[in-house]
């Protein structure tokens, strides 16, 4: 599997972090095409703590095995994600920022993120967009509806707690494993639901 991972500027950057550490280190995914924006970029300085070059980021400083990533700068458009021959399993946007959001809605692409994003959809794969924003506007949910309807899932960065998070890793984890379903890999970060062995009494 190959698939290609885009980071832009809404706050979550651990998302990235962890979704990149899993698919670095499973055996299914043998290539991910890496980018960013220069918000994403920022975002990484930010919540993270690394400065990353666009072009050649050093992922390895924050846990990320570099054996599988092959890095793209975000406005290089002749980059193999820009073209449906690639045959790229599926594309994560993560965070995905309320900005790309509406370009992908709108079929804007003016950079490799939403030029990919729209290959993505053209070629009938699967697309994953890591919202992480609140409250919603209208805008944004309209924006929502329209790349649903095209193909895409949004893959809200909306923990559950019925895993008993103890840690934000947990958390965090939650969202990933996720994405990782959708993207048809078997991972196991936390415990799946179940339903406890004392059920509830239902009152009549």
């Amino acid at each position: 599997m190959k698939v290609i991972v885009a980071v832009t500027g809404a706050s979550g950057a651990v998302y990235a972090q962890r979704l990149l550490q899993v698919l670095s280190q499973h055996e299914q995914v043998r290539e991910i095409a890496f980018t960013m924006s220069e918000q994403g970029r920022m975002l990484f300085a930010h919540e993270l703590g690394v400065n990353l070059s666009l072009k050649k980021p050093d992922l390895s400083s924050i846990g990320i095995n570099m054996e599988k990533i092959v890095a793209f700068h975000p406005k290089d458009l002749t980059a193999p994600p820009s073209s449906g021959s690639s045959r790229y399993s599926g594309m994560v946007v993560v965070p995905c920022s309320t900005n790309t959001l509406a370009k992908i809605a709108h079929g804007f692409a003016d950079d490799l993120i939403s030029r990919a994003a729209q290959v993505v959809l053209k070629e009938r794969r699967k697309l994953l967009l890591v919202t992480r924003e609140t409250p919603f506007s209208l805008v944004t949910l309209r924006n929502m509806v329209a790349v649903t309807e095209a193909g895409a899932v949004i893959v809200d960065a909306n923990p559950g707690f019925y895993h008993h998070p103890k840690t934000v890793q947990d958390l965090v984890d939650f969202v990933v494993q996720r994405v990782c379903d959708h993207l048809g890999l078997s991972v196991e970060l936390v415990p799946r639901w179940e339903l406890p062995e004392k059920r509830w009494v239902h009152e009549a």
